[in-house]
């Protein structure tokens, strides 16, 4: 099947979903690998086998199925003539356990799986091999009870054990022996039994050193008084380790000599897996099996997207009897794209041999291919807008579209100008159409509706919408064109009524008076609190752009105080700052008793006036002339009656 149309329809979600029912591995790569079958009796085989699963899973939620967790590794070592573990042994006999009680669980649902409850029959149960298993092996070890020698030799074991403790625990009560041992501890160290001794009296412990520790401080010493029972201890082990060897050699040549009966079992126990994963997720979509043929017919009733759920409005579609072609238009978010990849996916899930959300008496053509052509499809990679990619795209489903093929196109022709997009979109149906393909298409454009209703084998289908609400019905109306409601919309949701009438003109090449509808659809969205809003957020920034003039001219420094000793650049000479900074950024200096305006640029800071002056001095003395002074003193008395002081005379 199409890469592209498996990605589009989301077909690979259904598998991830479909794996969380399987129990092991081997049935979870099974899903994996799961994709449309193409013969009639393959699918129809597949089919049955969900719907009796399905039975099944609806009287009983306690199915027998091994995990077969690790089953894989232990085939390959049985299958190679080795040895196997305790740990293999026991995973085995787990395995025909739960064969035994499958085969009894099926073996009374032949009522409703007449055709699956059979394939236990297939199945051996091997009661001698996990007999022996089970007798042999308990908790993933070899039990004491396999044989009479293991047995022995254990009980042998046990006993030299104890006594070499014994002795050890003796030899550390010791008081001869107290301040040279480190901790009145019986460890062990390279399968022997050691005590620990202080680095310093090592030497007066006869004995072998199997170990220190890792600060040096410590050795462990193995007393030569208990080097004979510990050799004999260790000849003890080795007999116990040919024992178990001997033990599980002999079960393992048993499982080798039933590989193939093995190897049946694990076959069938992952096919019950993979086909009661396909069962249960039946029950999770509500789903059902339908009819199938080869006769490019559809049609599904009451369909469910299965990723959307029971929430979904229910769809019936058909295609292939009396029309080849639907195209469907609608608002956007009307349910157009759904529409399309439900019936799509379900065509897919069908072939696939899974139950689809369908309702009784549905039916589902096979195709060889699905071709789609849906989403925006925009490539950063290779560079290509929106409507190259969807060229492109379909460039690939003319070449390969057939009369064996089912073809979906999402916003045929969209991208691009309108017209050329229009044209473009007639010309590919029609082609699509010449090569036998089965078309479901979804468009805007008014021309392609005009072209379905006029041309032999297509037929129109909108998306209900309901003006009053503003809300889509998700609906399909197969046979009747969609209306655009864009003018109705925009005026329902508060557009001026001459806006929209000059719309319309544009659009149409005619005059419509759209206040008419006014009293027949409420405005349901005012705007007055978004232009307040808008309003509050003006007046917010206008006065922060206030308190930052402000801010600025707060942090306006003067270069230069009155008072202050500056260096003239143009003129090499100082000068005495009589003035503040202007708006021109000039400055007042008073050179050789006259006022000149200096560019604050030409200026620069010589002596500082707290380094001229004393503090509170006043510069009138220095910066003003002794007329001025004296009249200045009188207007301050209440005595300058007549007197003033002329702008110029100021500035001297």
């Amino acid at each position: 099947m199409n890469s592209k149309t498996i990605e589009l329809l989301e077909y690979n979600k259904i598998k991830e979903i479909l794996k969380g029912y399987a129990l092991s591995n081997i049935a979870k790569e099974r899903v994996e690998r799961l994709e449309p079958l193409l013969d009639q009796a393959s699918i129809e085989t597949a089919m049955k086998e969900t719907t009796e699963a399905r039975a099944i899973v609806n009287i009983s939620s306690s199915i027998p199925i091994n995990s077969l967790s690790g089953i894989d590794i232990v085939r390959d070592k049985f299958t190679k003539g080795m040895v196997l573990s305790p740990e293999d042994l026991e995973m085995l006999a787990g395995l025909l356990k739960e064969i035994k009680r499958l085969k009894i669980f099926m073996k009374d649902k032949n009522y409703v799986a007449p055709t699956i409850s059979l394939y236990a029959l297939s199945t051996y149960e091997l009661d001698e091999v996990r007999e022996e298993i089970e007798k042999a092996i308990v908790r993933g070890r070899v039990d004491d009870r396999a044989s009479s020698k293991l047995f022995k030799v254990r009980k042998d074991i046990a006993i030299l054990e104890n006594k070499i403790k014994i002795k050890l625990e003796d030899f550390l009560r010791n008081d001869r022996y107290k301040s040279y041992i480190q901790d009145s501890l019986v460890s062990q160290k390279n399968n022997r039994y050691v005590i620990p001794i202080k680095t310093e009296h090592k030497k007066q412990i006869e004995g072998s050193i199997h170990d220190k520790s890792q600060s040096g401080s410590t050795v462990f010493i193995e007393p030569e008084e208990v080097k004979k029972m510990q050799d004999k201890l260790e000849m003890y082990r080795f007999e116990e380790e040919k024992e178990v060897y001997r033990i599980l050699s002999t079960l393992s040549v048993l499982v080798c000599e039933k590989e193939r009966e093995i190897n049946i079992n694990i076959e069938v126990m992952s096919n019950y897996d993979f086909i009661f994963a396909k069962g249960k997720y039946s029950k999770l979509i509500d789903g059902r099996s339908v009819d199938f043929n080869n006769r490019n017919y559809i049609n599904i009733k009451g369909a469910k997207h299965p990723l959307i759920g029971r929430v979904a409005v229910p769809l019936d579609f058909e295609v292939g009897k009396n029309y080849k072609g639907v195209i469907i238009t609608g608002p956007n978010t009307g349910g157009k794209t759904v529409t399309l990849k439900t019936v799509g996916l379900l065509t897919m899930m069908a072939q696939s041999g899974l139950h689809v959300p369908v309702d009784e008496g549905s039916e589902i053509a096979i195709f060889a291919d699905v071709l789609t052509d849906i989403g925006d499809g925009q490539s950063i990679e290779q560079s290509l807008s929106t409507f190259s990619s969807h060229i492109k795209n379909i460039i690939t489903i003319l070449n390969c579209a057939d009369e064996h093929t089912l073809v979906i196109l999402d916003e045929l022709g969209a991208g691009t100008d309108p017209g050329e997009g229009m044209g473009i979109a007639v010309a590919v149906l029609e082609e699509l159409y010449n090569k036998g393909a089965i078309i479901c298409a979804t468009t805007h454009y008014s021309e392609i509706k005009e072209f379905a209703q006029n041309h032999e084998g297509f037929i129109n289908g909108s998306m209900a919408f309901d003006i009053n609400t503003l809300k889509p019905l998700y609906k399909l109306n197969i046979g009747k064109p969609g209306e655009s409601n864009a003018f109705l919309i925009a005026l329902r949701l508060g557009m001026d009524e001459k806006l929209i009438g000059r719309a319309h003109t544009i659009t149409y090449k005619e005059q419509k008076d759209y206040s008419q509808y006014k009293d027949q659809y409420e405005v349901i969205i005012k705007d007055e609190v978004e232009v307040k809003k808008h309003l509050e957020q003006v007046e917010k920034i206008k006065i922060g752009i206030n308190k930052s003039k402000e801010a600025e001219k707060s942090n306006k420094k003067e270069m230069f105080n009155v008072g202050d000793c500056v260096f003239v650049s143009s003129m090499n000479r100082t000068g005495i700052i009589c003035e503040g900074e202007n708006a021109k950024g000039e400055y007042g200096v008073m050179i050789m008793q006259k006022k000149i305006k200096i560019n604050k640029k030409r200026l620069s800071l010589y002596i500082e006036k707290k380094e001229l002056y004393p503090e509170n001095y006043d510069f009138d003395i220095v910066l003003k002339t002794k007329d001025y002074r004296k009249k200045d003193k009188l207007i301050n008395k209440g005595h300058g009656k007549g007197i003033s002081i002329e702008l110029e005379e100021r500035d001297k």
